[in-house]
């Protein structure tokens, strides 16, 4: 545990709020950075401040008033065009640097967030690091069971999620009947299961009934201390919405946001919710 604050980075959502509540619960003494346009306002119930993108140098003075070393970046921030960005004093010598790092993929740009942090002084911790509980456990999540051929698809997917891990794709896939169904890609999950209930709705995916496993880890290699996967509530709606049979997520590898409503959207709606060892087939991360 750091001996001063820990500076929470705050996206988009109500997920950073949680780590923050997790955070406090297991000793740490939270300050919140909001992305002016992507944070929620609740933020400001705990000590915190405002900074647009570009605004470095205020965010180095805020972290310096804190006395902060420590940070955590949750939550998504819509990636701008360089010329979007109104950088303050603090940021002009950084440049170089911030422009290469927005070149890169999604993966390259998160990397380079860390490592640009980092490389000025700071200790840039993953969510699992500071709220452990969030991630999913192994074995049944919810009331639902998980068949036989079910864990067969879960097999598949994870295998091919690990096939897929060196292109800089998403984090997820829907298989079914041995087969990929849909692969994520820079729409997000949400994205991807409309489109499988698209395919349904249409008639160009002839399946019957609640079929089909939504699987979602980390890519083999990924940076853990940004960007974990995350299934929510609306997870569950969208997989319900594309009829499927259930969700198989990495243990200690995938977060879920408020747990207790997203396994009891799941129940209700008959999906089961399965938490893959880490070490299982294909899912070795190391």
């Amino acid at each position: 545990m750091p001996a001063g604050p820990l500076a929470i980075v705050a996206g988009a959502g109500r997920f950073p709020l949680e780590v923050a509540e997790a955070a406090t619960a297991n000793g740490y003494h939270v300050r919140l950075v909001g992305i002016a346009g992507s944070a929620d306002p609740e933020i400001e119930r705990f000590p915190h401040v405002w900074v647009k993108l570009g605004e470095l140098g205020k965010l180095y003075k805020q972290l310096h008033a804190w006395e902060c070393q420590d940070l955590v970046i949750v939550g998504a921030v819509t990636r701008p065009h360089m010329s979007e960005i109104k950088f303050d004093i603090g940021a002009l010598s950084s440049l170089p640097d911030l422009t290469r790092l927005l070149k890169g993929g999604d993966d390259g740009v998160l990397g380079g967030i860390v490592s640009f942090l980092e490389a000025r002084g700071y200790r840039v911790h993953g969510i699992l690091d500071v709220a452990p509980d969030l991630a999913a456990r192994e074995g049944r999540l919810g009331a639902v069971p998980v068949d036989a051929s079910a864990e067969r698809l879960i097999t598949y997917g994870a295998d091919l999620l690990t096939a897929l891990a060196p292109f800089d794709v998403g984090q997820g896939a829907v298989v079914m009947d041995g087969r990929a169904i849909a692969v994520e890609g820079i729409e997000g999950t949400d994205a991807m299961l409309e489109r499988v209930a698209a395919l349904r709705a249409s008639g160009r995916l002839r399946v019957k009934g609640r079929i089909g496993v939504l699987v979602k880890a980390p890519k083999r290699g990924q940076n853990m201390k940004v960007d974990l996967p995350t299934i929510g509530v609306r997870t569950i709606e969208k997989a319900l919405e594309a009829q499927l049979a259930g969700i198989a997520i990495a243990a200690q590898g995938v977060l879920i946001a408020d747990r207790a409503s997203t396994v009891r959207a799941a129940d209700e709606g008959g999906l089961f919710l399965y938490g893959m060892p880490s070490k299982a087939r294909g899912l070795d991360r190391s």
